[in-house]
């Protein structure tokens, strides 16, 4: 056991644990004054039911060799799961830095239902989906299964993170409808401050998220550490840019959405691409981004409230793709599309339709059995209320009465 590792994937753990609570904060001003508690609870509520279910069984199903698809129990409760020994790091410590991906990874799906999802029932798709959908696809990506196999990378959560996450809250935006008033009033976020306050913790988690993959203190966390800054910079200015071209004047809500799928789009390939590619991979994710969001999914009707796969769903996929272009064989041995690599891009095309398929079709059941035995959706005038007060009989601001803004 090295020492300088273990200090390291300790931070790391830490600095991903943030990202939750900064989740909340970032969808928390995005959203209306009304449902803002609620909006932060969903988020911070994986951090008790997501760690629990992962030590129970998330992690045995995720990390025990039980096949292509799924492992099996035989790590339930970290039975057997050795705290001073393991392949370079202890495994209770690599178990608990890939808990903290479980946290986070289930709370970004709750950005595409907020303001009309009853939280009983978001609160037990959680606890299902962490079971169904996340632990096969961290045992097929990160535990020797399917994706592994057919030679796709994903070097801190593509497919596992953003892109099932996306998918996943699509799906439920889906089939939850519309808010009462989408397309016949603007939503506008009520706190900003909160939006960069969150968007600021999420940037330094992210380096723990992205340097920490490396599972080492090493040259290739430095390198992890160096793609993830460079693409959240240029996804920031890029969006800002669009911003000003379009409208005039950039926005500092855009430029943290720019920063949030720079960071996104650089996840999969952080640690195999070069630091000119993650320029390019940050510069072009937020005009995909703000394409998707301001012109087809207005065009397609849907409403996902928060944009929960406008950014990580797409951004996620251009960012599996992009590995597959841009993967330098110097970087960490992965030779991407551009240095003669077609396999491997091959592969991350296979992978993320594999993921799409995969997680779409799991959250489509899971949501339509939940909605047989419990309502999934608000009424009309809880909605109109607010969802502080309907679901949790509180009010951030009290001052106001609970009226929105």
């Amino acid at each position: 056991m090295e020492t300088g590792n273990i200090a390291f994937i300790l931070i790391c753990s830490g600095m991903v644990f943030l990202m939750t609570p900064a989740l909340a904060f970032f969808y928390g001003g995005l959203e209306r004054r009304k449902n803002i508690l609620n909006t932060m609870m969903m988020v911070i509520c994986t951090m008790g039911l997501a760690s629990l279910i992962w030590l129970a069984v998330g992690y045995s199903l995720s990390f025990s060799w039980g096949g292509s698809f799924i492992g099996n129990f035989d790590k339930a409760f970290f039975n057997g799961v050795s705290m001073t020994q393991g392949a370079g790091l202890p495994e209770g410590l690599f178990a608990g830095f890939q808990m903290m991906f479980a946290l986070i990874t289930t709370a970004i799906l709750t950005g595409s239902v907020v303001g009309r999802m009853r939280f009983p029932a978001i609160f037990l798709f959680i606890a299902i989906w962490l079971v169904v959908v996340y632990a096969p696809m961290a045992h097929m990506v990160w535990g020797g299964g399917f994706l592994e196999e057919i030679g796709s990378i994903d070097f801190a959560g593509g497919n596992v993170v953003h892109i099932s996450s996306g998918i996943s809250g699509l799906v439920l935006a889906l089939v939850l409808g519309r808010r009462r008033e989408y397309q016949q009033m603007e939503y506008r976020p009520h706190n900003i401050p909160f939006v960069v306050l969150g968007t600021g913790l999420l940037w330094f988690g992210w380096f723990g998220f992205n340097a920490g993959s490396a599972l080492a203190a090493d040259g290739l966390a430095i390198h992890a550490l160096l793609t993830t800054n460079t693409a959240a910079a240029a996804g920031m200015l890029s969006w800002m840019l669009l911003e000003r071209v379009k409208n005039g004047k950039p926005t500092v809500v855009g430029a943290c959405t720019g920063a949030v799928v720079g960071l996104v789009a650089i996840t999969p390939g952080a640690g195999f691409v070069s630091l000119w590619s993650a320029i390019v991979i940050g510069a072009l994710v937020s005009p995909c981004c703000y394409f998707f969001i301001s012109v087809i999914k207005h065009k397609l009707g849907f409403d996902d409230a928060l944009d929960a796969f406008g950014c990580h769903g797409v951004g996620g996929i251009y960012g599996g793709i992009m590995t597959g272009i841009f993967a330098d064989p110097s970087v960490n041995g992965k030779t991407g599309l551009i240095y003669g690599g077609l396999e491997l891009f091959i592969a991350q095309i296979e992978s993320i339709v594999f993921t799409i398929v995969f997680a779409g079709l799991a959250s489509l059941i899971i949501i339509s059995v939940i909605k047989r035995f419990m309502p999934i959706r608000v009424t009309a005038k809880e909605e109109a209320i607010g969802m502080d007060r309907s679901e949790h009989d509180e009010t951030a601001y009290p001052t106001f009465s609970g009226m929105d803004s």
